[in-house]
């Protein structure tokens, strides 16, 4: 009989599917998601969304919270990565142990933010996405990236890009980056999600960034501005 697995993250292991280990890179990445965001891009119901969320919520790998509505009752249940979860994401990508409070305080950060509307939205566009190429063979959402990973030096060079394209670290800082494959066509694709809270002489002043990073690069790609009255409420 072998020894019994007393370190967490290589016990439950085990019991995560790959499935399991898409949603935990999201929630890394992208903060938070709603149980209907989730059922949508990633399972065939909301039952069996549910089901299988109670059980990660069991396991310790993620956390849930419902906001108050303004004028009575509450919003579905929003997941965000518990302790466990942040070290098997960190784990998986063979990045250093995070800290013991890490999920505290990303949880506290996300949940005291005034904009939490806005990462809602931001996230339900590339949710659509993901849930359009679940049920469609010919369709694949393969790339999500967030702000801070567009920031990083070299995030759109390619291998035999000179020397100073990928070491140029771009100023843009788009709400979300995609490339979306549909019948064999890649498609690259900037969002700049607005609730209607910046004036439109802001938001055409982000175009300066994506003219240089273009210009640098030496390649032009869609951004697309999504306008929106408020979050949608799901």
């Amino acid at each position: 009989m072998g020894l019994p697995i007393t370190d967490p993250v290589l016990r439950v292991q085990s019991q995560l599917t790959v499935r399991d280990h898409t949603l935990l890179g999201w929630l890394a990445d992208h903060g938070l998601l709603t149980s209907f965001q989730i059922a949508h891009a990633l399972f065939p119901s909301i039952d069996y969304a549910q089901e299988r969320l109670r059980k990660l919520t069991q396991l310790a790998v993620v956390d849930r919270f419902r906001p108050q509505k303004p004028d009575g009752g509450s919003y579905p249940y929003h997941y965000v990565l518990a302790q466990l979860g942040v070290e098997v994401v960190a784990a998986q990508r063979g990045e250093d142990l995070p800290r013991k409070d890490a999920a505290k305080r990303r949880r506290w950060h996300l949940t005291n933010r005034a904009n939490l509307p806005h990462k809602l939205g931001t996230n339900q566009f590339f949710i659509d996405l993901a849930g359009y190429a679940r049920t469609h063979p010919q369709a694949l959402l393969r790339r999500w990236w967030p702000e801070a990973v567009c920031r990083q030096p070299g995030a759109f060079a390619r291998p035999d890009d000179p020397t100073l394209v990928r070491a140029y670290q771009p100023r843009v800082r788009p709400d979300g980056y995609a490339e979306w494959v549909e019948h064999g066509t890649t498609v690259p694709v900037f969002v700049e999600f607005d609730t209607g809270t910046e004036p439109l002489g802001t938001l055409v002043d982000k175009l300066d960034g994506y003219h240089e990073l273009f210009r640098r690069i030496g390649r032009v790609w869609p951004v697309l501005f999504w306008l929106h009255s408020a979050a949608r409420e799901r």
